[in-house]
């Protein structure tokens, strides 16, 4: 048994009795870019369900590899895994929180798109940018349309946001599922305690740099944040970045994102379209290849949302196996990390790539 691991745990869940068949789917900073894109563990004791499983072949090689890739990190390592047919689990640090950073957008979509499925907002209503809509951070609408006279739809905000993680799309976003509050009501409703959203992408990153006197957003103009940002002392932005980790605010642990994926994807927690809908997004997005696709075949289909800022780094989404063996939701978060963001890429990547193994060659109903 491996010392270094907090907690893996394999399991039968019910979604084993409802998903059996292979579904068919569908500057500011360099810290700002990021946002949209041996760690020493606890020893506390690996436990397996059922016990007689661990005959030291798959599982116990798949705790050898998780402890050697997080340790890579130098940071605090999280990760969640469900095969959706048979509802096997894999679950490290599953109850400990981390900062969702971009991958809280899926939650966001979750109850932008449920306002859909209700009749209460319209994917094709045109909704008009003003100058106090372009936020910090990364997006093609805070680089391009700083003045007004462009619309866009609810769904190419959608897609902005979770494509190519625009913050400005995101905000508006977030303000059409109704803010931070709506989004949490919604996880709650879905027996999601431990996912909560409570700040826009503006006022996230400005906590995490130190702006302590944020005017109102609607006066926050990209000169505006930048002229407060550049006003700070790296003293203030050190402590700024530690008390971001410790706040509990807009996280999630790796078992709750898990569970909202996998209510996603077996049509709990949204309308058959709006499902479909939000995978096919998700499956074209252009962030953070390195990460949970970033050793797997080629060929993979992977649905996915990443999110990065500071010592944060995440990949959230489900994968495809190949010879129809199924589909795995995969949760990877790193938090407090201490080495630069290729090498915690790799490390999401190599733990990607243990669990699309154990999952194809290993999994208990081979």
């Amino acid at each position: 048994m491996n010392p270094l691991l907090t907690r893996i745990l394999l399991s039968r869940s019910p979604l084993s009795e409802r998903r059996r068949g292979t579904r068919s789917c569908l500057s500011m900073t360099t810290l700002m870019f990021l946002f949209s894109f041996p760690v020493g563990l606890s020893a506390q004791a690996v436990t397996a369900e059922p016990p007689d499983r661990r005959d030291g072949s798959g599982l116990e090689l798949l705790e050898r590899k998780i402890a050697q890739y997080s340790g890579v990190t130098e940071g605090i390592v999280g990760v969640g895994a469900i095969h959706l047919e048979t509802g096997q689990e894999i679950f490290l640090n599953r109850d400990l929180h981390f900062p969702m950073a971009s991958s809280y957008k899926v939650p966001i979509a979750v109850e932008l798109l449920r306002r859909v499925d209700q009749g209460e907002l319209r994917l094709d209503s045109m909704v008009l940018l003003t100058p106090a809509d372009i936020s910090p951070g990364s997006g093609t609408l805070s680089q391009l349309f700083q003045h007004p006279g462009v619309g866009l739809s609810v769904r190419n905000l959608l897609e902005l946001t979770l494509l190519i993680s625009d913050n400005s799309a995101t905000d508006m976003v977030l303000r059409m599922a109704g803010g931070g509050t709506g989004v949490t009501a919604r996880m709650r409703a879905l027996g999601l305690e431990e996912i909560r959203v409570d700040r826009s992408t503006t006022r996230l990153i400005a906590d995490f740099l130190g702006i302590r006197n944020l005017p109102p957003e609607s006066e926050v103009t990209p000169e505006v944040f930048s002229a407060l940002s550049a006003a700070l002392d790296p003293s203030e932005r050190d402590a700024a970045a530690i008390a971001f980790d410790a706040n509990p605010m807009d996280t999630s642990t790796p078992e709750a994102m898990a569970r909202l994926l996998a209510l996603i994807w077996d049509g709990s927690a949204l309308s058959s379209t709006s499902s479909e809908l939000l995978l096919d997004i998700m499956s074209r997005s252009t962030t953070g290849t390195a990460r949970i696709s970033g050793m797997l075949p080629p060929e993979t289909w992977v649905a996915h949302k990443t999110g990065t800022i500071g010592g944060t780094t995440n990949d959230v989404g489900i994968i495809r196996l190949p010879y129809n063996a199924g589909n795995v939701v995969m949760v990877v978060f790193v938090k407090e990390s201490k080495v630069d963001v290729p090498t915690r890429e790799r490390a999401i990547a190599e733990i990607s790539r243990s669990i699309y193994d154990y999952f194809l060659f290993s999994r208990e109903d081979n």
